[in-house]
């Protein structure tokens, strides 16, 4: 009996989530792949990678895993060979040779955790003849020795992605800049808290001389060794905040480093004077402690970012690394950036794109969602054009190259980021808005006391200034930012919330224009079966047919329907696109209206009305035949999240107004709109990765703040261009490259969780200056008056720091259970 339901609601679909998880990666598993006496994966690299895992002995990883409490992660293998690491120009220029023994160092995809750094360091059990194996969890680098006389590099990269890290040749561009000046920073810092501690030591000595008497000739020793420890500490570990500040004045820009840099040289000069003269106070001790105490928060703030890639490395994430040519009738491998113009490349089922370029050969089903925002695969054939980053999901295409590396759409698109985000104009910190106003004020005051002293005590005019200039100078006030900051990143992190820098968490606390793609942002960005047509044997047919096929399609049939043990035999994959097969003896046709009726003719009048209705809805439907005569038929969108309706009707509240950019028809995207509330005169369609950027770029010259929300390729200039880029979990890696901040947890309501943390973190930094500036006032009045000695002022520099310090780490900001 055939029986009929014309959406989702009223028949199958989505199924609710299967309560069994992955034995490998923890994620759930389908309802048709749930073994009832055996281990359950959620996927075939899941199984694999799991047999490798407990084969090679070390079953141990899940345990870690299950002991950091990690978010569970999709596990994806290429099943490349990477013999292109065993190039000769390759390992001269990336491996090291010493004593026999090879190194080099890769960047690893699917690295999340820590149990990921105990499974990667034991690559040896896997791959006999590595020698080392060091992962810096950090980076996602792993640092490989091996001896070249019993193993190849390609062989250690094969036995990586078979544990479900696949990896890549690390380009030393940014992020290897980035760690080198953070070694230097923790070089200074180190430098100033060895000065800071032995100049505190001399200072206590002298502050006892001061109650209980010292021969002088100690106390001038302490005096001037204090000021010989003080000046490379100024010069040279407090030298960032000097330029710093030299450049703020440069660009008459306020920046928290002028009033600092006022402080440190006020003070040091004063002392400097004093030493020389042998009389009069002199301020080392908090000078050397103000750098250091400075120093620590930048530091802190500095190790939390994550740092955007370069053009080559946002190119070298989304597009493959090689290329399979085609040369007098011969394969060869070869690096896809070399690859000449008209030179023929095969892409097979599975493999991305690695050129742009026009198909010569073949029929294959294309997703090219990466650079379009199209949830569905688009169908091409010969003279067809294609480009590099999308995926050939289904089909053999042969590619005449156009263009290669760089100059792809893809590359210039990554160029096109790179470029947007080094001419955007800096946010301005709310600590930095406060400096501005607040070295005006204590040079001021600092005016005021010296020719209030002039006219009083002429003799003890200069040294109340530069009293009142080092105890003002703004230490809380500049810990106040990067100490809240720091601990909010860290906290955020364990709720799947990563900034790339911390001056994101002030800008997403600000409400504005939140702009969204609609493709795997506000909705699941893949098909899923949403309407059906038939009986349960039916179901059955399409489940059997479709079940070893890796089209998306196919795959949303496999999530819908469990698995079954009809017997499938003579599958044909139609040149036209559809399979045809017989099922249990029984002649079995799926494919898509215009396939089925090629083959059988008219369709049925139900088939007529059922393809209409779900046309109206942008649905692609396909249909199945048996015996020759159509018995059911199913219809494929991209669904909402679960939580879209929710989030953002509590972003709304938050004070954001909403769009929608995105590359699907127009007609879709109204749809969506109307469905989650967005005006559809704010929703555009038919979106390219660069009318999105163009969109931004007026939205931003107007004065909007702009947050974009994306997930793909085709977002990654508009985020880039964007006062904040959010970037959705499971984003392309470009995506991610490009956005200054990043969700590890799916939906949206991880967006909500974002704005209300940051809005939490902008308080506790907004109370933290507001502290700093009580003790500030408090310095001022006494420096004024007369009566602060450098023994008060060593007091109330750490009190002052405690204080904020305290509130820092016990404000609220992202704290799990609040949010979640």
């Amino acid at each position: 009996m055939i029986t009929a339901a014309s959406d989702a609601t009223r028949g199958l679909v989505p199924k609710a989530p299967s309560s069994v998880a992955c034995a490998h990666c923890g994620l759930p598993v389908a309802p048709g792949e749930v073994e009832v006496d055996a281990a359950s994966f959620c996927c075939e690299g899941c199984r694999s990678v799991y047999a490798i895992v407990q084969g090679s002995g070390l079953a141990g990883y899940y345990a870690y895993r299950d002991e950091s409490d990690a978010r569970p992660v999709a596990t994806k293998t290429i099943g490349r060979k990477y013999q292109e690491l065993d190039d000769a120009e390759f390992q001269r220029q990336h491996c090291t040779t010493a004593e026999g023994r090879r190194s080099v160092e890769l960047l690893l995809e699917g690295v999340h955790c820590s149990a990921c750094v105990w499974l990667v360091e034991r690559l040896g059990r896997v791959v006999p003849g590595v020698i080392g194996s060091r992962l810096d969890l950090s980076r996602n680098v792993v640092t490989l020795t091996w001896d070249p006389e019993r193993v190849q590099l390609s062989a250690l990269a094969r036995g990586l992605d078979s544990l479900g890290y696949a990896a890549h040749p690390l380009s030393a561009t940014g992020a290897s800049l980035a760690t080198t000046r953070e070694r230097a920073l923790l070089l200074r810092l180190g430098i100033a808290g060895a000065a800071a501690g032995n100049v505190m030591l001399m200072a206590f000595a002298l502050y006892g001389g001061a109650f209980s008497g010292m021969e002088a000739q100690y106390q001038a020793l302490f005096r001037w060794a204090s000021l010989a420890i003080a000046t490379p500490t100024v010069f040279w570990a407090g030298s960032v905040f000097l330029r710093g500040a030299w450049a703020a004045l440069r660009t008459r820009t306020a920046h928290m480093d002028v009033p600092v840099a006022v402080g440190i040289l006020a003070g040091y000069l004063g002392g400097a004077v004093n030493t020389i003269r042998g009389q009069g106070e002199i301020y080392f001790d908090s000078l050397c402690t103000l750098i250091f105490l400075l120093l620590v928060g930048r530091y802190l703030q500095q190790t939390h970012q994550r740092r955007s890639r370069s053009e080559s490395e946002l190119l070298l994430s989304v597009a493959p690394q090689t290329a399979t040519v085609i040369e007098s009738g011969t394969e060869r491998a070869v690096p896809a950036a070399g690859v000449q113009p008209l030179t023929l490349v095969r892409v097979r089922a599975g493999e991305r794109i690695p050129v742009d370029g026009v198909v010569s050969r073949g029929v294959g089903s294309v997703d090219t969602s990466v650079l379009t925002g199209e949830p569905l695969p688009q169908s091409v054939q010969t003279s067809d054009r294609v480009y590099a980053g999308t995926s050939c999901e289904a089909g053999e295409l042969w590619i005449r190259t156009e263009s290669a590396g760089a100059s792809t759409r893809l590359g210039r698109l990554m160029a096109t980021v790179e470029t947007t985000q080094r001419e955007r104009a800096p946010i301005v910190r709310l600590a930095d808005r406060v400096a501005g106003y607040f070295v005006w004020a204590i040079l001021a005051l600092a005016a005021l006391t010296l020719l209030f002293w002039l006219r009083l005590d002429p003799r003890h005019a200069i040294d109340h200034t530069v009293a009142l200039l080092v105890v003002t100078c703004p230490c809380a006030l500049g810990m106040a930012t990067p100490l809240a900051i720091s601990v909010a990143l860290g906290r955020a992190s364990k709720t799947g919330v990563l900034f790339k820098n911390g001056e994101y968490v002030e800008a997403l606390a600000q409400p504005g224009v939140m702009i969204f793609d609609k493709t795997g942002t506000l909705t699941a960005g893949q098909p899923e079966l949403l309407a059906w047509y038939g009986d349960d044997e039916a179901k059955q047919l399409l489940r059997a047919i479709e079940a070893t096929s890796t089209h998306p399609l196919a795959r949303s049939v496999q999530r819908a329907f469990p698995e079954n043990d009809l017997a499938v035999s003579g599958l044909e994959e139609l040149s036209r696109g559809g399979l045809r097969a017989l099922v249990n003896g029984e002649q079995v046709l799926v494919g898509s209206q215009g396939v089925v009726a090629g083959e059988l003719g008219n369709l049925p009048d139900w088939a007529e009305s059922f393809i209409t209705e779900q046309a109206e809805k942008r649905r692609t439907t396909i249909l199945l035949a048996r015996g020759g005569s159509i018995v059911a038929a199913a219809a494929f969108g991209d669904a909402l999240r679960p939580d879209t309706k929710q989030a953002l009707s509590e972003l709304r509240a938050l004070g954001f107004r909403f769009e929608i950019l995105s590359g699907d028809d127009q007609r879709v995207v109204d749809a969506v709109a109307q469905d989650v509330g967005i005006a559809t005169t704010a929703a555009l369609g038919r979106q390219s990765p660069e009318a999105k950027l163009q969109h931004v770029s007026l939205l931003r010259a107007k004065g909007e703040r702009v947050i974009m929300v994306g997930d793909g390729v085709n977002d990654a200039g508009a985020m880039a261009a964007a006062t904040v880029g959010l970037a959705v979990h499971g984003g392309a890696e470009a995506a991610l490259g490009s956005a200054d901040v990043f969700t590890t947890r799916s939906g949206l309501s991880v967006v909500v969780d974002a704005v209300v943390g940051s809005r939490r973190t902008l308080s506790v930094i907004r109370h933290g200056i507001i502290i700093s500036l009580g003790y500030n006032a408090l310095g001022i009045v006494l420096a004024a008056s007369g009566v602060l000695s450098p023994l008060v002022a060593a007091i109330m520099m750490p009190l002052s720091s405690i204080s904020v310090v305290t509130l820092a780490l016990r404000g609220r900001s992202f704290q799990r259970n609040d949010l979640s």
